[in-house]
């Protein structure tokens, strides 16, 4: 926070605040264009819901996320993350392709699936 504050705090559309709860993170984050992160966690829930995801580090534990075209490796300069995020926000057509880019992670339906399972498993 004291490195984003003085570069970030100052811009009408950043906001820097402090950890929120699941349910309203998942909130903010529906509503976001795209998703700058260094989390691995994120890397996995922001493409759920077509939100490109740009990963602020040099390597990531999820390169099938990287495979499948969700998430773009920015990297940790400052002018290489800039370039990248304005690409997308400039590229309608790349912007489409990461936010629609087949999730690797799944499709959100497994816990209507394990539902079926479950019912078919205890009918009569």
């Amino acid at each position: 926070r004291e490195i984003a504050i003085p570069i970030l705090g100052g811009h009408e559309r950043i906001h820097l605040i402090e950890p929120l709860d699941y349910q309203p993170f998942a909130n903010l984050m529906n509503m976001a264009y795209l998703v700058l992160t260094d989390s691995g966690g994120i890397q996995e829930e922001a493409p759920a819901l077509g939100k490109p995801v740009l990963v602020l580090r040099t390597e990531t534990e999820r390169p099938e996320a990287v495979s499948a075209g969700t998430v773009k490796m920015a990297g940790v300069e400052e002018q290489a993350i800039f370039e990248i995020a304005m690409g997308l926000l400039q590229d309608q057509e790349a912007y489409k392709r990461m936010s629609r880019a087949v999730n690797p992670y799944g499709d959100g339906k497994a816990s209507g699936r394990i539902l079926d399972a479950i019912l078919e498993r205890f009918k009569n």
